[in-house]
């Protein structure tokens, strides 16, 4: 069964409409916004930790200055913490023709610095798009693509899970139902507020030593319209996959994704949807997201990535 037959299952299961996949923005379509690109060609490329990293989401710090690449393209997430390998490396065979170099990320210390939580925990790599462009509305129809190395199954970490996540930082206007007064003349004032959500994809991990038949990984799509993660493609066969995200002038999010290094086509549509039943109005930035158990000895899954690139239709 092709990919776009599976998404269309998927919309009548969640109650998607199908025809809401018609208004589909190819990612890829429109103009490359260069400057707010990268393809890690530069043999001098590289990126400053400036440890100890930021956990702000454990234990509310953040620790200035964060790590930033030399050319100003990608940034520590204050959030999380940047991943403790950012490196570039050689790009991997069956990559994109004429390619030399590709990022790797990888991390070990992904929860609060010089603790160890015994969880799985994240850490976050920011592409800089408020030093290149700034935010992108989504009238412009933004879009972002990259190629992902997924590297032989038994160099993963040995766990069942999410490894790897491509996501982006989108914002929208919701109620604030608010309230005011005292006792019984309290009352309710109901406001607008912004609101940020992370819409994207996650690699995940099924081991047969974990109970599968066989080891082998799934694109899970970030999300449905309450907020639950929609399985994809099942990967059988690692190695490199396009992936990509675009957003129209509705609100909505429009998941892509094949294997190999081709560009994006319509036939390779996964899915639509108002995440959290939320409608996009502006694309801050994307970033890539790195999960581990958080033992202090154990390496997350080394993936590579080659050559996001950024497009907008106007």
């Amino acid at each position: 069964m092709s990919l776009r037959k599976i998404a269309c299952l998927w919309a009548l299961t969640l109650g998607v409409a199908p025809a809401l996949a018609q208004a589909q923005v190819v990612p890829g379509s429109g103009t490359l916004l260069v400057t707010a690109c990268d393809d890690f060609e530069d043999e001098k490329w590289n990126f400053t930790y400036n440890l100890p990293k930021a956990s702000s989401n454990i234990d509310k710090t953040v620790r200035h200055p964060a790590g930033l690449s030399a050319n100003y393209k990608w940034h520590e997430s204050t959030y999380r913490g940047t991943p403790d390998h950012v490196k570039r490396v050689e790009t991997p065979a069956g990559g994109i023709p004429g390619s030399k170099g590709a990022l790797a990320i990888q991390t070990l210390n992904s929860g609060i610095p010089g603790q160890i939580s015994n969880k799985f925990q994240q850490d976050d790599l920011i592409a800089g798009l408020a030093q290149t462009i700034g935010y992108l509305p989504v009238n412009r129809s933004p879009s972002f693509v990259v190629r992902v190395y997924m590297p032989p199954f038994e160099q993963w970490e040995k766990r069942t899970g999410s490894h790897f996540g491509f996501r982006a930082d989108c914002q929208t206007t919701i109620d604030n139902p608010g309230s005011s007064g005292f006792g019984r003349l309290r009352r309710s004032t109901p406001s607008k507020k912004l609101e940020n959500y992370w819409p994207g994809f996650f690699v995940q991990f099924n081991r047969k030593a974990d109970g599968y038949q066989e080891d082998h990984a799934i694109l899970l799509l970030r999300s449905g319209s309450r907020g639950e993660d929609v399985p994809g493609p099942k990967i059988t066969t690692p190695g490199w996959w396009t992936i990509g995200m675009s957003f129209t002038p509705d609100g909505q999010v429009h998941y892509y994704a094949k294997p190999g290094v081709d560009d994006l086509k319509t036939s390779d549509h996964l899915y639509s949807s108002f995440p959290y039943s939320y409608r996009c109005q502006q694309v801050n930035t994307y970033f890539f997201n790195i999960v581990n158990q958080d033992d202090g000895k154990t390496w997350s899954t080394r993936f590579i990535v080659d050559d996001p690139k950024i497009y907008a239709v106007q």
